[in-house]
């Protein structure tokens, strides 16, 4: 039985879309550098997979046995230091960008020529941009590049490559960027058009449904799930 290869499935958006697709019914794999703070869902195993190092993605990938597709979650966020800093920008860039393309690369010999699926996890900050994050902006426009190159590429095998892209979502990474502005999650939904926050297991039931044989015909779309917050 083929498999659901979730990058940063022990947390956050990841672990929502682990718990969500092993309800289903699906064997789900969270690859990610560090283990659940709890027990996984049943129908969910853990393999290690730093995405930023080529060697654990390579060793993850070839552990992983049959896949059928890959949701790629993994990231990093947070602001801009007040002064360029090359580290920052390294550490976003590789976590954001670097490792979706690495991850992608390797999933797509292992997909099934017309079912296989690629799901990306992008941002509103990949449709739209804010000067605090220069660094991240342009790590989640680079992830929509990939994802739309790759789409046509893989398009001739059936497989299809699409991306989310999340507004404020109610996950630790979120809250710690909330911190950094000084800002609450009621604040931040106030700046919502629809005055509220999405839910992981939201962005989890989009991913889910592009994994569906309804979306066997939806490729190269970046789906913003920003409660109007790019409009």
């Amino acid at each position: 039985m083929s498999a659901v290869l979730v990058t940063g499935g022990t947390r956050g958006i990841g672990l929502a879309c682990a718990r969500l697709l092993a309800s289903r019914g699906e064997s789900v794999i969270a690859a990610a550098r560090r283990p659940a703070e709890g027990p996984l869902p049943e129908g969910v195993r853990y393999l290690p997979c730093d995405v930023t190092d080529p060697a654990s993605v390579r060793d993850a990938f070839a552990a992983a046995g049959p896949l059928g597709a890959v949701i790629l979650a993994a990231g990093a966020a947070g602001g801009d230091p007040p002064a360029p800093d090359e580290e920052h920008w390294r550490r976003i860039v590789s976590s954001n960008l670097d490792g979706a393309w690495r991850c992608a690369e390797a999933a797509a010999p292992m997909l099934p020529d017309g079912e296989g699926r690629i799901v990306f996890l992008s941002s509103v900050l990949g449709l739209r941009a804010v000067p605090d994050q220069v660094a991240y902006s342009a790590a989640k426009h680079g992830v929509i590049g990939l994802m739309k190159a790759l789409a046509l590429r893989l398009a001739p095998r059936g497989i299809t490559v699409n991306a989310l892209c999340p507004g404020w979502v109610d996950t630790d990474m979120a809250r710690a960027r909330w911190g950094e502005l000084g800002m609450t999650a009621e604040q931040a939904a106030a700046g919502t058009p629809t005055r509220r926050i999405t839910a992981a297991e939201e962005v989890a039931e989009m991913a889910a449904y592009l994994l569906s044989p309804a979306a066997r015909n939806v490729t190269g779309q970046a789906i913003a799930l920003d409660g109007g917050a790019g409009l």
